[in-house]
């Protein structure tokens, strides 16, 4: 039986952003706590969620990683509430369904999730970053497991 994307819960965004530069960045958490001058208890916690970063910190602690954070105002984009409202509507064959298409992408190449994220790119559509770290980290077990 495959598992249903939803078990794991998505990290909030200032996570998802910190684990995704720290990743790119080949740093442990330790590294990123040294170069940044905070301990690394404060890193943890911010990637699991327990804590939430102010603006600030997590610029600091991005520009440590060797990134910066661009803002700017967007229109408000309803993405979600019409996913929610996708999914309350399926039926289990649906369901069902969309699990084996997510059992495919586990099971996909780091080439394949790399052509997908730069389509994505390509194509101009904004990524969701909580879900990046995710591919991220799958893509980069998968690359660490090759021969």
């Amino acid at each position: 039986m495959t598992q249903p994307y939803d078990t794991e819960p998505l990290p909030s965004p200032s996570a998802g952003l910190l684990q995704l530069a720290r990743l790119k960045a080949n740093m442990s958490q330790r590294d990123l706590a040294e170069r940044a001058g905070v301990p690394v208890t404060m890193i943890s916690a911010y990637e699991r969620d327990q804590r939430q970063p102010t603006l600030a910190t997590l610029l600091r602690l991005l520009h440590a990683a060797g990134f910066d954070l661009r803002l700017h105002l967007a229109a408000y984009d309803p993405h979600d509430e019409v996913l929610a409202e996708l999914e309350a509507g399926r039926s289990e064959a649906e369901r069902q369904h969309r699990d084996r298409q997510l059992q495919s992408w586990r099971q996909a190449t780091p080439a394949d999730l790399a052509d997908v994220i730069r389509s994505k790119e390509s194509a101009g559509r904004p990524k969701d970053l909580r879900v990046l770290p995710l591919l991220y980290r799958h893509q980069s077990a998968r690359r660490a497991r090759k021969p």
